[in-house]
């Protein structure tokens, strides 16, 4: 079982950046794959991005890479989702997830088993 918690959420002008937090209790966290999402209201859960394991690598969606980055500290069990140039659309609930397979893919909210019960992001213009 793994339990995550996002925090950092919040209200942000339009231009601003917030970085997003999510702690994850349980064993193996070093071994999981971390993805962020976002759902907007009346919209589907939508990915943003991943990082593996290590922390070596990340992956991001062409609508996502350059305003986003995801990192991570495995000794503290933590995973950030830095957000850049927000923007009134980016208002959503953000959930990190925890992947503990490595087939299969990145995207969609199916490939994840944990997720965290989501952090509001309210940009305003």
């Amino acid at each position: 079982q793994v339990q995550l918690v996002e925090s950092g959420g919040g209200l942000v002008q339009t231009g601003g950046s917030l970085t997003l937090s999510c702690a994850a209790a349980g064993r193996s966290f070093s071994s999981y794959t971390m993805g962020w999402f976002h759902q907007a209201p009346g919209e589907e859960r939508e990915f943003l991005g991943a990082i593996d394991g290590s922390g070596g690598v990340t992956y991001y969606t062409d609508s996502a890479k350059g305003r986003i980055s995801i990192s991570r500290d495995n000794t503290k069990n933590m995973v950030y989702l830095q957000m850049n140039s927000l923007r009134p659309e980016d208002t959503a609930i953000y959930y990190c997830a925890a992947k503990t397979t490595l087939a299969g893919g990145l995207e969609t909210p199916d490939e994840y088993e944990y997720w965290g019960q989501g952090t509001q992001v309210t940009v305003w213009s």
